[in-house]
């Protein structure tokens, strides 16, 4: 078998050599070799003998993870297939290092039947990575009327979201949370007030009014996380809040989870890792919901994620076609593309703050596994071999031949990073990343 830029079916044995094993799901943490035949994991030891007929991956002086888990994310399918579909948005995330990846539910239709679930269900059962729908919490995410919500989580659902339409009337926002405490899975409501987004398309400060641009103000994110926070409270439900990206939205969550409340909550790669700054040539493809805030934001996240108030990286992944995108600022759509760079662009800002390789790993799978009741394969011998290989010393510059997405809405073209993941294995499948 050789190993190339593709996603190949494994044929017989792999055996990755002299690397570290960290798997936070089992308690490894040595240097370890893993022997693979077809999906299973044969063996898991020290000093494993090579043999002719092995495919040795040289592992040495780099880590043997567990894949990673994204809480959410647009595969656009069914309905903008024109943008991304289960099959591209699956093989973005396997050249990212995600084996299982939860999937908004802004299609069309919308996800908010368990007919759609199954449908999901039965065209993502082939692909490499394990793909979970998160249902709509409102009927065509019209905020009027709850979906079948149980009949979803039995068909599969492992959350429920209105996606980028958050839930305004509180009281529908109630009833989904007390539904989220019979099934035990999370309620994830966008967290902005859209009557102070007031059509704001970038972070309200001194920026935006010299780039004379509407601005956003952090208060539109705060105030929606402190409303949902009470409600999840008072009815003692499951909530989870996405996209964190101000320091006030940090604060009023150190707040109940200081109260004991069940909650937790994400931050994307370009939350963490970009300023407002990303904006001065009006890129569109900068352009995302909640928007890119300052720096003294950024730095109030990673603060926030040394502190453990933020529990996860979810990426927000949002392809768009080039229409979306090339037209003016204002009129653009939302979102970026971000699977095959998450791990780096964390990674590479991360480090430099002195947050240890294990506590980045676990903010991108035993941490987000946590949070949804998903626990990947162990590498532990007769399981299913989910795996990635993770060079944390690799220095690359993020180029279009990086891109598996079938869409190109991205800023950080050029951008030098460390860090990569250099082989992902998952469902028999295993692929080598281009440098």
């Amino acid at each position: 078998m050789i190993l190339n830029n593709k996603i190949n079916k494994i044929e017989g044995h792999i055996l990755i050599k002299n690397g570290h094993v960290y798997d936070p799901f089992s308690g490894k943490d040595d240097n370890l070799d893993v022997l693979i035949k077809d999906k299973k994991i044969i063996k898991v030891d020290k000093n494993i003998k090579i043999d002719s007929k092995y495919l040795v991956i040289d592992a040495k002086n780099k880590v043997v993870t567990n894949g990673f888990i994204d809480l959410h994310a647009h595969f656009r399918e069914p309905g903008f297939e024109y943008k991304e579909n289960l099959k591209t948005g699956s093989k973005s995330a396997f050249f990212g290092g995600f084996t299982r990846v939860c999937c908004m539910p802004n299609t069309k239709p919308v996800i908010d039947s368990p007919e759609i679930i199954n449908f999901l269900k039965y065209k993502s059962k082939n692909l490499p990575v394990h793909i979970y729908p998160i249902g709509s919490i409102t009927k065509n995410q019209e905020g009027k009327e709850l979906s079948e919500i149980g009949e979803m989580v039995n068909e599969g659902a492992v959350a429920i979201s209105d996606d980028g339409i958050p839930v305004k009337n509180s009281q529908i926002l109630r009833m989904a949370l007390e539904y989220s405490k019979k099934f035990n899975i999370p309620v994830i409501n966008h967290a902005e007030d859209n009557f102070l987004v007031n059509d704001g398309i970038m972070n309200e400060g001194s920026t935006s009014l010299r780039l004379g641009l509407p601005g956003n103000p952090s208060i539109s994110e705060s105030t929606m996380v402190f409303r949902d926070l009470s409600i999840a409270e008072y009815v003692s439900g499951k909530i989870h809040v996405p996209h964190i990206s101000t320091s006030e939205s940090v604060d009023v969550i150190k707040l109940f989870k200081d109260r004991g409340i069940d909650i937790t909550c994400e931050i994307t790669p370009h939350h963490l890792c970009l300023n407002e700054e990303v904006l001065f040539n009006y890129n569109t493809n900068s352009k995302v919901a909640p928007p890119i805030r300052s720096e003294v934001n950024q730095k109030k996240l990673i603060n926030a994620i040394k502190s453990g108030v933020i529990d996860c990286i979810a990426t927000d992944h949002a392809p768009h076609s080039i229409d979306d995108k090339e037209t003016d600022i204002c009129s653009a759509a939302c979102g970026m593309i971000g699977m095959e760079t998450a791990f780096s662009l964390v990674y590479s800002t991360l480090k430099k703050e002195k947050i240890s390789t294990n506590t980045i790993i676990n903010l991108f799978s035993f941490n987000p596994s946590k949070i949804i009741g998903i626990t990947p394969n162990t590498i532990t011998e007769k399981n299913e071999a989910e795996i990635n290989i993770i060079d944390c010393n690799k220095k690359w510059v993020f180029d279009e031949k990086h891109i598996k997405s079938m869409s190109r809405n991205t800023p950080l073209l050029g951008r030098k990073m460390k860090g990569k993941v250099e082989f992902t294995i998952n469902k028999g499948f295993i692929s080598k990343h281009l440098d």
